[in-house]
């Protein structure tokens, strides 16, 4: 794609849903491919007979527990990005997830702030080539 064709997005990473948002269109613009991973529920209304909401629940997700909120595919290899702001600390069931990725091969990187992404990206990059 052309870069004159691409739109001019302002990013910050002082939120965990900015810095996803930043490191999910940075690796798709740069030809990796990076979605974002969802494991929460879904709250279902209950409604009556006329409509009206009358409680609900919430249904539990599918995912993997702790999966990390990025899941990523830089020059063929498996990389989960998990979303840290501030004191924000991972759960145990993230820790596991964690193990898993890192036992399977795959590579597990916690993204506190866009720059210093920016070197772990760098990094990974060069020691494929």
């Amino acid at each position: 794609m052309p870069i004159h064709t691409i739109p001019l997005t302002a990013f910050s990473d002082k939120t965990a849903n900015g810095l996803t948002k930043a490191i999910c269109s940075f690796l798709n613009y740069s030809g990796c491919q990076a979605e974002r991973i969802n494991t929460m529920g879904v709250y279902r209304e209950k409604r009556n007979t006329i409509g009206k909401v009358i409680g609900g629940q919430w249904t539990k997700g599918t995912g993997t527990p702790g999966s990390a909120d990025i899941s990523a595919t830089i020059q063929g290899r498996s990389v989960k990005i998990e979303v840290k702001i501030g004191k924000d600390k991972q759960s145990d069931a993230q820790k596991n997830y964690q193990s898993m990725i890192e036992k399977s091969g795959g590579t597990y990187y916690i993204a506190k702030d866009f720059d210093t992404f920016l070197q772990f990206y760098d990094d990974f990059v060069s020691h494929i080539k």
